[in-house]
């Protein structure tokens, strides 16, 4: 997968976020619950987009590892929201698949993308 087919799958897990925390009901935790599992959700896309746009390697892969630790952050929401009986688990499951997918594909690119940076360092001129 490259970068801009990633762009647009992150983005439309965050489309997929606010549908769910639209659902959620008005109540004091349910509300708590919609507000987290938005800011983590629609995080993943932004921080993604922003790696794209880092101004060095190491930029690169630390905005890598927030996509990945918000990505990991929304698994927890999501249970947390089925868990605590928001939401039946059935309607979740491919959202809640798609949140881990995110999280293996993005911690996967971080670490490739943090040994390519060891390598070049190790390099002899």
């Amino acid at each position: 997968m490259n970068a801009e087919d990633m762009k647009k799958r992150a983005k439309q897990f965050a489309l997929r976020i606010l549908k769910l925390a639209d659902s959620l009901p008005r109540t004091p935790s349910g509300r708590t619950l919609s507000g987290q599992v938005v800011r983590s959700g629609t995080s993943v896309a932004a921080n993604y987009r922003s790696a794209g746009k880092a101004r060095s390697k190491a930029e690169f892969i630390s905005k890598l590892g927030i996509a990945e630790e918000e990505a990991d952050e929304t698994q927890l929401w999501l249970e947390l929201i089925v868990e605590s009986g928001q939401v039946p688990a059935k309607k979740l499951d491919s959202l809640y698949k798609e949140a881990c997918e995110l999280t293996a594909i993005i911690a996967a690119s971080r670490i490739s993308a943090r040994q390519n940076k060891l390598a070049i360092g190790n390099r002899k001129l």
